[in-house]
């Protein structure tokens, strides 16, 4: 009867212990997932990577940054069609880095950046260029989302990877009407 017990009590204690283990690695787990931030940047020139980013940050618990140029863009600024247009001059200068209001002053936050803008001659706007510049995005995962009229992504992507090959990059996702 003694041994019975004994055997009882050795299975209770390990047990315990295993659930404990359990709970700790749960209760490091949970920590961990809560000191990860998410951060959605976007740039958006008419609002369709506005909707885009809202729908993202929503989907990721994240929080969002507007990219906002010092100089807002107007309806002539944007016509691509016309070669003298501001929008036409800065990608085709690709040393152009468009001023932008502020800078996201907590970007040490995050953990994961999503970078969001509309796709403009095959690849970001130059004012991306300038956001990512101006941070340290050193340690995080960057991806990418994009809006288009009739672009993909992948060339946007690839050209900032090829740019910054420093960082860390993720996914890449096109996110046209959702």
């Amino acid at each position: 009867m003694k041994r019975i017990t004994l055997i009882i009590a050795v299975c209770c204690l390990v047990l315990t212990a295993c659930a404990q283990k359990a709970d700790n690695n749960a209760i490091i787990q949970s920590n961990n997932n809560a000191m990860k931030k998410t951060l959605v940047v976007y740039f958006s020139a008419t609002g369709n990577t506005r909707a885009a980013a809202q729908r993202l940050a929503k989907e990721h618990d994240a929080d969002l940054y507007e990219i906002t140029p010092e100089v807002p863009y107007t309806d002539a600024d944007l016509d691509w069609r016309d070669k003298s247009s501001r929008s036409t001059l800065e990608m085709k200068d690709k040393s152009s880095r468009p001023s932008i209001k502020g800078r996201c002053e907590n970007i040490a936050d995050y953990d994961t950046v999503w970078i969001g803008f509309p796709v403009w001659w095959y690849t970001a706007p130059t004012i991306v260029n300038t956001f990512i510049e101006a941070h340290d995005l050193s340690g995080k995962t960057l991806n990418v989302f994009a809006t288009s009229g009739g672009s993909d992504v992948k060339d946007s992507y690839n050209d900032l990877k090829k740019a910054y090959p420093q960082y860390t990059w993720g996914e890449s996702r096109l996110m046209n009407n959702r």
